[in-house]
């Protein structure tokens, strides 16, 4: 494979792994690293303090030192990018061949192209994902399915705007090294995309866009923008072309919502409420933190919780004070088309979660799938009409205090025996599937991906370690979980009959057990399963 006298690509060549392992996407991947990689391990390090802080008994808060950031009304964010204007559908999905055609056709407004957590990061997955954009704007993209059935793409003028999704900050990707080390996934993920569409993006009338997950701070948006400006110079486009909505789906970035803003100001595209991740932060954060941080099980935990209205409404009030979008959260419903009972219940709730959103003042929302785009677009249309946001939506009767965004002891819900074995079931479920190359996965009518996965492990741990008691049955162990994996373990074998793979769900067990069972606490899942495949 190619490579330079710092960038070393390990990973094996495939068919036109050429086309975006270019020289230039080389050379790019090396300048970002030579100016940005020391202050990445710098953000990754600051993390790991504040979780010791966190579990030593420190609360989170807003940060003095950038109170003048806060309280200074004049500054604001860039006025919206072409194709970003109007943003009221948003669908999501990884970027294999059948999803880009399908996402770029559904109707929605914009597609999340996701390398992260809808995506298994295989080496081949990455490459191809890659190709599978730069075709999908030269037109030359096309699918056909194993029972004959053709996809191909509509006009241009019907697709829906590209916004990638790289890895966060805290992965690696293998089978590039920089200097003898693994290099970042986000940097390789974020030039690989830039070298190869950034021109093409600019030549369909719009620009390179990206959705930034799991950032904690300011500070590591602050890395983002300094990347951007690198890239931009290097590939000789002016600055501010790219532009970025960042996902708060961490509980410190919460707190640091105007910062966030601030520091990508030319480049920002507004926030999202990611709402799963976020979820999946608060419990990994206050982990130690005793009753106060337990949450219900997750199936009860909605948007309507205290603590997630204060988070979503804060969310849209910083947003449109400083002229972003406002983004919504997901609607994880797979509609069934065998099951109209089950679908006439989860589509009333998922309008009944947009129509609070759109209420709200967000300016779109996320669906999973295709046919959802309908229902989405009809209650935004609802409240925008002709307008393509309701940026104008200041918001400013609601007051958010860091109390109001800590109340996870005010959610409603409880612990049962089925919401454990649900737990289990799904992770160990989606383990399989991640393991085997797919990282947006159905299962129980619900679209799960690696921040779902993690909810649900990571209460699995919370429970053991905080001695909670089931509210049918006894306190939840390492010895009960252990033996309620034996039994929806039995369960999916008996489901899958003979397409059961005993060998992958060997390893989701493993896996499962090493992030859910064990005294140490595993930061992502993600970390120890990239380890299990080539």
């Amino acid at each position: 494979m190619p490579g330079t006298e710092s960038v070393q690509i390990t990973g094996p060549s495939g068919d036109r792994y050429d086309e975006i392992l270019t020289p230039r996407a080389i050379e790019l991947i090396a300048a970002l690293h030579a100016e940005l990689g020391p202050r990445r391990f710098e953000a990754l390090a600051a993390r790991r303090r504040r979780q010791a802080e966190l579990s030593r008994g420190a609360m989170l808060d807003f940060l003095p030192e950038t109170a003048d950031i806060r309280e200074d009304p004049a500054w604001r964010v860039a006025a919206p990018a072409p194709g970003l204007v109007d943003r009221r559908v948003e669908i999501t999905g990884p970027t294999d061949k059948k999803m880009t055609i399908n996402a770029l056709n559904s109707g929605a407004n914009v597609w999340l192209a996701d390398f992260e957590d809808a995506n298994t990061p295989l080496w081949d997955n990455m490459i191809t994902g890659q190709l599978n954009l730069k075709d999908a704007l030269d037109r030359t993209i096309d699918f056909r399915s194993a029972e004959g059935k053709d996809y191909a793409l509509r006009p241009d003028d019907e697709l829906a705007t590209i916004v990638v999704r790289p890895r966060g900050w805290h992965l690696d990707e293998k089978h590039i090294l920089v200097d003898g080390e693994r290099a970042s996934a986000s940097l390789v993920d974020f030039a690989l995309y830039m070298a190869a569409c950034a021109q093409r993006q600019l030549d369909k009338g719009k620009g390179p866009y990206f959705y930034l997950a799991k950032n904690e701070s300011h500070l590591e948006a602050r890395l983002w923008n300094d990347a951007f400006v690198l890239a931009q110079d290097f590939l000789g486009i002016p600055r501010g072309t790219i532009r970025a909505t960042v996902l708060i789906e961490t509980i410190p970035a919460a707190f640091e919502m105007d910062e966030i803003l601030y520091e990508l100001r030319e480049h920002s595209a507004g926030l999202n409420a990611g709402r799963w991740d976020y979820l999946f932060s608060v419990i990994k954060k206050f982990r130690t933190r005793g009753q106060e941080f337990v949450l219900p099980e997750r199936n009860s935990v909605t948007m309507t919780a205290p603590f997630m209205r204060a988070y979503t409404e804060l969310l849209v009030k910083t947003c449109h004070r400083r002229g972003a979008h406002a983004m919504g959260g997901m609607a994880a419903f797979i509609p069934s088309r065998r099951d109209p009972e089950v679908n006439e219940k989860a589509l009333a709730k998922v309008r009944e979660d947009k129509t609070r959103e759109s209420g709200d003042g967000f300016d779109g929302s996320w669906v999973a799938h295709p046919d959802l785009v309908p229902l989405c677009k009809e209650v935004f249309d609802s409240v925008l009409g002709t307008n393509p946001n309701q940026l104008a939506k200041t918001r400013e009767d609601v007051h958010v205090t860091a109390a109001d965004l800590l109340a996870v002891s005010k959610t409603p819900g409880v612990i049962t025996e089925a919401g454990l074995r649900n737990d289990i079931s799904v992770a160990l479920q989606y383990l399989a599937a991640w393991l085997g190359g797919n990282g947006a996965v159905g299962i129980f009518n619900l679209m799960e991906d690696a921040a779902t996965a993690e909810i649900s492990r990571s209460q699995v741990w919370q429970w053991i370690h905080n001695d909670v008691a089931l509210d049918d049955g006894p306190v939840v162990t390492r010895e009960l979980v252990e033996q309620l994996i034996d039994e929806e373990l039995t369960k999916i074998r008996a489901a899958a009959g003979e397409d059961f793979d005993a060998d992958r769900y060997g390893q989701a067990v493993a896996l499962f057990s090493e992030v859910a069972l064990a005294d140490t606490f595993a930061d992502f899942l993600t970390i120890p399963a990239y380890e299990r495949m080539p």
